[in-house]
Order: C-alpha cells, then structure tokens, then sequence
C-alpha cells in the first residue's frame, strides 16, 4: 500500500469530486483515478461509489477515509518531530481568531513572539468563535481564540480576557441617564443581536430567557461596525463586551453596566488535548501564558 494512494483517496473523500482533488493535489485527474483503483484492487473492496454526479463513499470508503486520515496525520507529526530537531525554532503556527476583538489583544503579543522567535511563521484567519471549534476538528487550525466555555474533555484553555457585557443605547435613549440596569428592565427594548453564528448571540439569548423573556430582535448583523451605528441610529439597542464599548467614542452611544444579573464573556486560547503540537504552537502557547495580553481598550 502506497502513502500516495491514502492521500489521493482522502482528498477525493473531502471534496466528493475527482476534478477539485486533482485542483488541490496538482495531479492529474487520471492519475488520481488510477491511484484509486490500485487502492480498491489491493483491498478488494469498492471504496467510491461512481454512479451519481457526486462522488459518494461506500461504507468500507468510509472506514478506509476514517483510518487513512488517522496515519497520514500520524506521518505528519512524525515528520513535525524530526524537523523540529533539525530546523531548531522554526515552524508555523496557524491559528484561527475572532474579528475585531482578537485584534485588540494580539498585535503586541506577536510582534513580542516575533522578536523572540523571528524564524516561526504565524498564519492567522478570521473565524467566529463557534466555528473556530469546528475549523480545529477539520485540521485547518492548530489552535484559535474562541469564547467559554468549551468542551474541556477535547480542549485545553489559555485564560486570555474575562469581562462584563454592557448595554449600549444612543445618547438620546432613556438609558443614557443610567449607570446601571437591570436585564430584565429592557424586556420592551428592541434588540440589535449579532447572527446566530456568533458565540454572543447565544449568550445574549439565554441570558434573556433566564431574566424571564425573550428578546425582541429588530436586527441582527455580522458586523461588530455595523451593530454599533445602529444603536447610535436608535434602532434598538445591544449587549457587547465592555472593551468593545470603550471604543465607540466616535458615536453617540452610551454604555450601562448591567448590575442584575452579571453577563460574563470570557476569551480563551484553545487547543486539543489529543493531538500533537508543533514545537512553534508549544512555544506560541508558551509565549502567551507568561505574557497574558492586557485588557483593551481600557
């Protein structure tokens, strides 16, 4: 059995398609069909099933894809392992992070990380906080900045920033009098709530249903930007994390603490427990722990 027909295998698995594996692999479709059958003659089984438009696994294609993945992540790490005793504090870290937020920690931190190891490459994507977990299952991470909690039986956690969610409301609001209020006291207030596919939208939510109601939703957006000239445009209101408020200076908002009950929104670096680490992701983590970032925008 040939490490060319496993990785050949796997990515036609991923993409369902001969065409897209060809794309990403730079072989040529025939010879990644070639390869495949090679793979289904040696085991004797039929591992893709052919006859539909798309690519489908049969259920061995789906126990060889399981198993494939598994050794060549293992040859991965063994190759991760020897480079790391040949090519002494170098790598690359590839980390996914929330928008905006993260920006606020991290460029200190890895202009310090760079100065002390200038040969570790750090490659950074956007992710919302929910899918930083899911990008880390497929592989396309090796750690990334989310919101807890988390499942701490699959991840380890870098505590990096705990505060308060406050209200924002525009200037001209009834709240902008206010120091503090109550959750349940904006239960008529129309809602500016991020998308469901930002970890604070669930926080927000269930925070409310907690307080006794259910938020009454006038907007919902995906843009941090875009949810702050809304409040200053008094279309409703929202909930973000007080460093976040600090920053609106620009717009006529007013931030009240929420004195009943506290919202806490704690930041996390996370990574899995079960999986190795490059010798650049120990150092960065490393790196992180004896220098926490400070809290922004404050």
């Amino acid at each position: 059995m040939d490490i060319r027909q496993l990785h050949y295998f796997t990515e036609v698995a991923k993409h369902k398609n001969f065409t897209k594996a060809s794309q990403v692999l730079y072989v040529s479709q025939p010879s990644i069909s070639k390869m495949i059958k090679s793979l289904e003659d040696e085991l004797g089984v039929i591992l893709l099933d052919r006859s539909e438009r798309e690519i489908v696994l049969t259920d061995t294609g789906k126990l060889v894809n399981e198993k494939a993945l598994k050794i060549l992540q293992q040859l991965e790490e063994l190759s991760s392992s020897v480079n790391e005793l040949v090519q002494v504090q170098r790598g690359k870290v590839k980390m996914g992070i929330m928008p905006t937020i993260s920006a606020l920690l991290f460029p200190k931190i890895i202009a310090g990380f760079k100065k002390r190891y200038p040969r570790i490459e750090i490659h950074m994507v956007e992710y919302s906080a929910k899918q930083v977990e899911t990008q880390m299952e497929q592989g396309n991470i090796d750690f990334g900045v989310t919101v807890l909690p988390v499942n701490t039986r699959l991840y380890r956690t870098v505590s990096l920033l705990s505060e308060e969610l406050v209200v924002i409301a525009s200037s001209s609001h009834w709240l902008a009098g206010r120091k503090a209020v109550s959750l349940v006291e904006l239960k008529n207030e129309p809602f500016i709530l991020f998308t469901k596919e930002f970890a604070l939208h669930d926080v927000v939510w269930q925070a409310c249903l907690r307080a006794g109601f259910e938020p009454e939703v006038a907007h919902m957006t995906s843009l941090w930007d875009f949810c702050c000239e809304m409040v200053a445009s008094q279309l409703g209101i929202s909930l973000i994390p007080r460093s976040m408020a600090n920053r609106l200076h620009h717009l006529a908002v007013h931030a009240v603490s929420i004195s009943h009950p506290e919202i806490a929104w704690e930041l996390a670096l996370i990574y899995p427990r079960d999986k190795y680490l490059s010798y650049a992701s120990r150092e960065f983590i490393a790196y992180i722990q004896a220098n926490p970032p400070n809290q922004p925008g404050l």
